[in-house]
């Protein structure tokens, strides 16, 4: 089983305040979210600003955050696009920088039906050794990855975990109830951590733990030692944040807050904008209260 931990963080990429990419704030960033309890770094995701990043761009950030974090915890990179083709050939340059895994998101855009998005994963898989995590995130691609095709998809020997994006927990039990005891869903949405692993999730991929890591762990142990009553609580205490961080369009409020807390990872690209200073009045009025 490739067990990359119960919290993982899908890392914001951090910019000079040039928009430029910034490696010494990654490296600030990396230490601060492993010294709030992050198990495992998700790095050129949605939260990454992923459309706005060149390859060589990517392809440089995975090669410094493999070296900063120096075997501590995984660090598992986004590679997929709608072009399975490309998706192979940038998969295994990451490999080679010796990352831990690969995320592959559905393809966007184009629309397959199920065949065309198992065909799509396969191919990726096969093309490469590391483990692979699937990433079903319809809101975003269009396309749902359903359960029967996760299902399949968790057969090939390197699949071995989803992102599960969706939001719908009736999907989600059935992936955890079709695969092996090895395949790892872990919830795509902060909000929904604790639901997901009271149907059996394995955990999170979280945006919230940039700012709350270490109540997210606490979260989730809690629950895991048998805490219900402490870990339901400590959701509820969190869920306005979690809420609030996706007020606006991710990452512009995780960034802001991150700022708040005297961890600089610059402004977002465009098409992205920074908040509204109602926006951040009340990102900030939250986060306070809490």
């Amino acid at each position: 089983m490739a067990d990359f931990g119960r919290l993982l963080t899908a890392m914001v990429t951090p910019f000079d305040d040039k928009g430029e990419l910034s490696l010494e704030r990654t490296t600030a960033l990396v230490e601060y979210l492993i010294e709030h309890q992050t198990e495992g770094l998700v790095v050129a995701g949605t939260t990454g600003e992923s459309p706005t990043l060149s390859k060589d761009e990517k392809l440089k950030l995975f090669e410094h955050v493999v070296k900063v974090v120096d075997g501590r915890i995984p660090v598992i990179v986004g590679t997929g696009s709608n072009n399975t083709a490309e998706s192979v050939e940038f998969s295994r340059k990451a490999e080679a920088l010796g990352v831990d895994g690969i995320m592959i998101v559905a393809p966007y855009y184009n629309k397959p039906n199920q065949e065309g998005l198992y065909q799509h994963f396969k191919t990726i898989a096969e093309s490469i050794n590391v483990p692979v995590m699937i990433y079903n995130i319809p809101g975003r691609s269009s396309v749902n990855i359903t359960a029967e095709t996760i299902i399949r998809l968790s057969e090939i020997d390197n699949i071995t975990s989803v992102k599960e994006a969706s939001g719908n927990l009736d999907q989600m039990a059935a992936i955890i109830r079709g695969t092996s005891d090895d395949f790892i869903l872990y919830s795509g949405d902060d909000g929904l951590t604790l639901p997901v692993l009271s149907i059996g999730g394995h955990g999170v991929i979280s945006v919230a733990s940039h700012v709350i890591g270490d109540g997210m762990s606490n979260m989730i142990q809690d629950f895991l030692s048998g805490n219900h009553e402490d870990a339901a609580k400590q959701h509820l205490k969190y869920l306005p944040v979690m809420r609030e961080l996706f007020a606006a369009p991710s990452p512009v409020p995780v960034k802001a807050l991150l700022s708040q807390v005297g961890v600089e990872t610059g402004p977002v690209r465009l098409p992205m904008v920074d908040l509204t200073e109602e926006e951040k009045s009340s990102l900030t009025k939250i986060f306070k209260e809490l």
